[in-house]
């Protein structure tokens, strides 16, 4: 059996069609192009970089809570940031079980609503504490009776004014609380395609350990996402650096004061032919102000007078221009 597998005749047609560029040789080496899925509405939107300013936040707020869970447990807790991500309402409301502390609060100027949540085995071990207990985590999970959830409407407006003074460090803001729920599916925030910015903190007792979550709808914070940046911040350090050391520059600047008693106006004759004892007569009086110019720019008006042998003048009035003070 022969091991040719083209005839003659098929072989010296494709000699043909190479030579007549009817084949393309390098058409089987090309590889198709590797497809990646991407979903541009699962990704992070560089968080790091766009709200670098939050991190400062965080960390401080963490500090805040910490203090003052200590103060109202009367116990030793130990709080810390643990990690920050942006996904969607859908997925975040549905990463809570039933139930679950819910507290939606606002934080005016912003618009919209924002909400802290806490994990049910935390909840029992912080009211536990709050009545004399040690915190012991329970696996037997139930809903919340109506003594529980005003203790933990009492634990939320605790961390809700820790994260006013946080939020300091970014933009004042007045953060109150609107409502409290236990259920998920009785929280509406945002759209279920919506962006949310979560924010966990671990909070440890000797005892117990549990996560609080801080969840703000990414539109919530977009107006402001100027002031969020790495380069927002550094540009806000540097002025505010500069403008100290200016400061204090300027305070040992000398500079011109000139009191004007008055104005007149003369020839190059008459002031040629002022003799001794001449009297040149002003456009004021002495019951006028007198202008006071620093550095031949009217500042103030006053009164002329004398003050231990030395001649002074008392500031009346501030020197306006169209209207408005300069």
């Amino acid at each position: 059996m022969s091991d040719q597998i083209l005839t003659q005749e098929e072989i010296d047609a494709l000699l043909s069609a190479m030579d007549k560029g009817e084949v393309d040789l390098e058409e089987e080496a090309k590889q198709e192009a590797e497809v990646i899925a991407y979903n541009l509405t699962s990704q992070n939107i560089m968080l790091r970089d766009q709200f670098h300013a939050l991190e400062e936040v965080y960390d401080k707020l963490a500090r805040l809570l910490g203090t003052s869970f200590s103060a109202l447990l009367q116990r030793s807790l130990e709080v810390e940031f643990v990690s920050t991500e942006m996904v969607k309402y859908t997925e975040c409301i549905s990463a809570f079980s039933n139930p679950t502390s819910f507290t939606i609060f606002t934080m005016d100027p912003l618009i919209g609503s924002a909400m802290l949540a806490i994990e049910p085995r935390l909840v029992y071990s912080l009211i536990d504490c709050m009545f004399g207990g040690d915190g012991k985590p329970t696996e037997r999970m139930r809903e919340f009776t109506l003594i529980e959830q005003r203790m933990m409407r009492k634990f939320a407006q605790e961390v809700l004014a820790n994260l006013q003074k946080a939020w300091q460090i970014v933009d004042p803001i007045s953060v109150a609380l609107k409502k409290t729920e236990i259920k998920p599916d009785f929280v509406h925030l945002a759209s279920p395609s919506d962006l949310m910015v979560v924010i966990v903190f671990g909070v440890r007792g000797q005892e117990f350990s549990g996560n609080l979550h801080i969840c703000i709808p990414y539109l919530m914070l977009e107006p402001i996402k100027d002031k969020l940046s790495s380069k927002y911040l550094r540009e806000k350090d540097m002025e505010h650096n500069w403008s100290e050391q200016l400061e204090m520059l300027l305070q040992d600047t000398p500079v011109t004061l000139i009191a004007e008693l008055g104005i007149t106006t003369r020839s190059v004759r008459d002031i040629l032919d002022l003799q001794v004892d001449d009297v040149v007569q002003l456009n004021t009086g002495p019951e006028d102000l007198v202008t006071l110019a620093v550095d031949r720019i009217p500042k103030f008006f006053g009164f002329p007078g004398i003050i231990k042998g030395n001649r002074a003048v008392e500031i009346a009035a501030l020197h306006q221009i169209n209207g408005g003070e300069k």
